[in-house]
């Protein structure tokens, strides 16, 4: 007997398998990576998907290479993406800074491993939200999202893409161990992505063509490749025509736009998720697999007779501030979760205060368990 159509797009997946359904579906057509703990699966079902459409994956000789490989393919005209985990995110940072420099679309996956260096590789850790945030050298913005649920993974793997792809930048997908690892049945969309957003071509005329000049929105078209248009890229700061420069009023000018690029579309890029917040004493801030525990200890404070809430930011970076300030209007004091030696908590204290700060941190490989959080939130009580 045949299913109906939503039923049969029903699946039982893993984190991983769907950050790559969710890549296809977003219009990526090529994949070039490097073999690293947790994140193989990302490319295993990459190099199966891929070719049903068209697509190229590609096993490169190491992480660098592979992060050069994706930037020349978007350069090219594809959508792109890389996907690793700790060592390898270190390596990538180079030319996720001239991704940065040259306004190169493309999406990085970091499935999140203990550190430093080798550090535990088949263990639950959120160590890189701040090298996601300043990994590379030098002034620049970074858009990091983080999501917490297989679904949801699936949903910002699109919408990494469409922010990309829209915004001529890279875009971080953070995903720790577990959630990567985390098996949950899904529904699918039938087909491409249902938003599809693709990148801004220029059709200006050709003749006097300037490659990095952008109007009120502060995104440059790309030239087409094979379409006519002369254009220069670079990893050096460069002015409007593409080509280097050391002129003083030039340099600013071209890294105030970047830095403006990000901070004039926040509304576009921020998302967060609250939860009873709106007359919470105690705020519970927490990301990942950490704000799964955060919501299950959040309830069972609220059955206690404590009013507890929990801010759950989506975006890390550029950071939620405005919802955050919402959220946190009426808590007395602010627990903040996370699997590391406090790295989202240097946020929090810049915005919220030390004072009002507690943080509950693990970094022995082990995930924070609700009844953990809920201690936390009845200490601060």
């Amino acid at each position: 007997m045949a299913q109906p159509e939503a039923a049969a797009n029903v699946q039982n997946i893993q984190g991983n398998h769907a950050c790559a359904l969710a890549a296809v579906a977003a219009g990526c057509r090529f994949y070039a990576g490097y073999p690293i703990t947790p994140s193989s699966e990302v490319a295993e079902r990459m190099s199966l998907e891929l070719p049903k459409v068209g697509g190229v994956f590609i096993q490169m000789e190491d992480e660098i290479a592979s992060m050069g490989a994706v930037l020349g393919a978007s350069l090219g005209g594809l959508k792109a993406m890389t996907a690793t985990s700790g060592p390898g995110f270190s390596l990538k940072q180079e030319h996720i800074g001239y991704a940065i420099q040259a306004e190169i679309p493309c999406v990085v996956v970091n499935v999140m491993r203990g550190g430093p260096s080798t550090g535990m590789p088949t263990r639950p850790s959120q160590g890189d939200v701040m090298q996601a945030r300043w990994g590379t050298h030098g002034d620049h913005t970074a858009i990091v999202l983080a999501p917490a649920s297989v679904a949801e993974i699936y949903e910002q793997t699109l919408r990494a893409f469409n922010l990309s792809e829209r915004l001529r930048s890279p875009v971080i997908l953070l995903i720790d161990e577990i959630i990567g690892h985390l098996v949950e049945t899904i529904q699918l969309p039938a087909g491409d992505a249902p938003q599809r957003v693709e990148r801004k071509w220029a059709d200006a005329p050709k003749e006097g063509y300037r490659p990095y000049e952008a109007g009120e929105d502060l995104i440059p078209a790309m030239p087409r490749p094979g379409g006519g248009y002369r254009s220069h890229t670079t990893g050096l700061t460069h002015d409007e025509s593409g080509f280097p420069t050391q002129d003083p009023a030039a340099a600013a000018r071209m890294l105030a736009r970047l830095l403006d690029k990000t901070e004039r579309h926040r509304d576009l890029i921020e998302a967060a998720q609250t939860i009873s917040c709106e007359d919470a004493e105690i705020l519970v801030v927490a990301y990942g697999i950490a704000a799964r525990a955060a919501r299950r200890a959040v309830k069972q404070a609220r059955e206690n007779g404590i009013k507890a809430g929990l801010f759950r930011p989506i975006t890390l970076w550029p950071f939620p501030e405005r919802a955050f300030g919402q959220a946190a209007a009426t808590a007395r004091r602010i627990v903040v979760a996370e699997l590391n030696a406090g790295q989202l908590l240097l946020e929090i204290e810049r915005i919220a205060g030390r004072e009002r700060v507690s943080p509950l941190l693990r970094f022995d490989g082990e995930h924070i368990a609700p009844d953990e959080i809920l201690g936390a939130i009845t200490e601060a009580a």
